[in-house]
């Protein structure tokens, strides 16, 4: 009977957020962290390329607005990518950012099946690019987002569950990884390179989880009692609905990989700051509850950028 309640109330929560995605959803404009010391001098830092030629629920100047622009006060270079991914394109930046791409057949219909928003010949150029030296850092949400980027994860070893994940640990609207229950692991990340970088307790909202290869360095890590609902259309919940455990699988991962480096992460939200719905809810490192995503953020892609091994 409590297994049955906690899902009903999970299945509530994605409603509610359901209704803020179907709701609209902009970047808040009033998100503007302090950075006391940036990475980089304005303008010369790396080049961030974020994908914008996948059909992407986030886009630079759309809901990944904020991400963009907090980068651009960290000294990032950051720029909108269009395009075929090719090993001459690629050579324009120094870090892929891809979230929540998708197929051209999902983009009004959010149900299986869910194909690879890239071609063969796209995965490939990635692979070898991160391979010779480039940084990728890939996020894919909840269902349909994670079919449309299997293909692509699994190019450096990691496997996406094509679902809607739940913890039992809850901050505030969404899921709190944190130090203190071993959800958050240490890492270069979460350590950061001075005693202000150090990262605590990052909160994600809704997302799936993966699993990853042996070489992989585990960031935020589900935990005891999680679990995924696998429905056939987004947002559409049944007491028939699939559900497996997803103890022990991942919301964020690390990897070296050649020369390069990946990232992976299992929600995207978590990474920019929105409001959604005539409410305007704070959903992402502007919510309340999530004090140190904006940190985290940096963290990531400074250690995507190498700056870890230098600072």
């Amino acid at each position: 009977m409590r297994t049955t309640a906690i899902r009903k109330l999970f299945v509530s929560l994605l409603l509610v957020l359901y209704g803020c995605v179907q709701a609209q959803q902009i970047g808040d404009p009033d998100f503007d962290p302090r950075i006391d010391n940036p990475a980089y001098p304005a303008g010369k830092g790396p080049t961030v390329l974020i994908d914008e030629a996948h059909n992407n629920f986030h886009t630079a100047e759309g809901r990944y607005r904020p991400f963009a622009e907090l980068l651009r006060k960290d000294g990032y270079r950051v720029t909108a990518f269009e395009g075929k991914l090719t090993p001459n394109s690629l050579q324009n930046g120094d870090i892929l950012v891809i979230a929540n791409a998708l197929h051209k057949s999902n983009v009004e219909s959010w149900a299986l099946p869910t194909p690879s928003a890239f071609t063969k010949k796209e995965i490939s150029a990635v692979e070898e690019w991160v391979r010779n030296g480039g940084a990728l850092l890939l996020i894919a949400d909840h269902m349909p987002f994670p079919g449309a980027a299997n293909d692509l994860a699994a190019a450096f070893g990691f496997i996406f569950n094509n679902g809607f994940a739940h913890a039992p640990s809850k901050g505030g609207q969404g899921t709190r990884f944190s130090r203190e229950d071993g959800s958050l692991r240490d890492h270069q990340v979460t350590r950061g390179s001075a005693p202000d970088e150090k990262i605590d307790f990052v909160v994600t909202f809704t997302g799936q989880a993966f699993r990853g290869p042996p070489q992989a360095e585990p960031l935020l890590v589900f935990g005891k009692s999680s679990y995924s609902l696998m429905p056939q259309r987004a947002w559409e919940f049944t007491d028939d609905t699939a559900k497996i455990s997803v103890e022990g699988w991942f919301q964020g991962a690390a990897r070296r990989y050649g020369k390069g480096r990946i990232a992976v992460f299992g929600e995207a939200a978590a990474f920019t700051a929105q409001l959604s719905g005539p409410q305007k809810v704070k959903m992402g490192m502007n919510n309340p509850s999530a004090a140190q995503n904006y940190r985290f953020v940096l963290n990531v892609m400074h250690w995507l950028s190498g700056l870890m091994q230098t600072r």
